[in-house]
């Protein structure tokens, strides 16, 4: 009986030893480890859309045309009711009284458009350089994820026709980035004040 006994406890215990060795493999296919390649890929619109850094930027950018579409509404709305009193103005001057006035109305209209247009272009001008900014920060970030991977470039996921899942890196690189840069400081910057344009 003891024999017995014995044998069925060994047997107990390879079974037990069995299931714990088929439970740690599951857990390890389930949870690679980071996978070594000489080639990873990064989503370069999802790095910046994602992360802080990306949104903060996007946050100012949205902010500042929106208060220049704002300022444009009140200056339209200004020159329009500017243009509804000269109209009737108009109707009690000569011609020769009238056309210095509406020629210095037409002057100023033009130069409101091309100072908006140029707030309008300053606007794009700044977004493009926090967006080189944003990627001149990231540079880092993602040479340390590569040195560690053992990678010898990292090229944009849009470029890859067909590869694995795990060569790409851009969830990591969110992570590593929100954590190293944050929103980076990005702040919204308002357009400058106009100076004698409206009335």
């Amino acid at each position: 009986m003891a024999g017995v006994r014995h044998t069925l406890l060994r047997a107990a215990l390879a079974i037990s030893l069995g299931l714990s060795a088929l439970a740690g493999a599951a857990q390890t296919t389930s949870s690679p480890p980071p996978l070594r390649s000489p080639i990873l890929t990064v989503d370069d619109e999802r790095l910046f859309t994602d992360s802080r850094f990306g949104k903060a930027i996007l946050a100012a950018r949205d902010a500042d045309a929106a208060e220049l579409i704002a300022e444009n509404r009140k200056i339209e709305a200004d020159l329009e009711a500017e243009e509804k009193s000269l109209t009737e103005q108009r109707q009690k001057m000569t011609k020769a009284e009238f056309a210095p006035l509406s020629e210095a109305f037409n002057a100023k209209v033009e130069g409101i458009r091309k100072a908006q247009d140029a707030k309008s272009q300053d606007l794009s001008l700044r977004f493009d350089d926090q967006r080189r900014r944003f990627s001149e920060a990231a540079v880092p970030v993602l040479g340390q994820v590569m040195s560690e991977r053992g990678a010898l470039a990292i090229v944009s996921k849009r470029a890859i026709l067909i590869g694995v899942d795990n060569v790409d890196i851009t969830t990591e690189a969110i992570a590593r980035l929100d954590a190293a840069l944050g929103d980076g400081g990005v702040q919204p910057a308002k357009p400058a004040p106009q100076q004698g344009n409206t009335p």
